[in-house]
């Protein structure tokens, strides 16, 4: 697991992957997470890919709330949910940018490895790989 602990407070960060990485045009969003040891809150950022063409370009994802829970059970022992906003650009000729709501759920180990998925606007993903990084 690839984490770092922030101080002396209980923060560790989480930097990972959810999807199914190295499929040509498979949905991956890359997460950077502050996780509160303590409490379980989570705050954080990732981006959206997708090797697709056109090319999407990267999908800014901001996560204003999240959770970890642990289970007590089984090989996966946290449950992780996630709140956040995408920032989608309109394309080209247009200007401007929309929020979409991200939502994502993962059931993991204690190296943030396991599976999950996420809801993106009308995107849905389930079932996909989590690694930590």
């Amino acid at each position: 697991m690839s984490t770092k602990t922030v101080g002396s407070v209980g923060l560790y960060l989480v930097n990972g992957t959810a999807g199914k990485v190295g499929t040509p045009g498979a949905p991956i969003f890359h997460f950077s997470l502050l996780v509160n040891a303590v409490t379980g809150a989570v705050t954080g950022h990732g981006k959206l890919t997708q090797a697709v063409a056109p090319p999407l370009g990267d999908i800014p994802i901001v996560i204003t709330s999240g959770q970890v829970h642990s289970t007590g059970f089984g090989s996966f022992t946290k449950v992780v949910s996630l709140k956040g906003d995408g920032f989608v650009s309109f394309p080209p000729p247009a200007i401007g940018s929309y929020l979409v709501p991200f939502d994502a759920g993962f059931a993991i180990d204690d190296a943030w490895d396991g599976v999950g998925g996420w809801i993106f606007g009308h995107q849905k993903v389930e079932n996909v790989p989590v690694k930590s990084e």
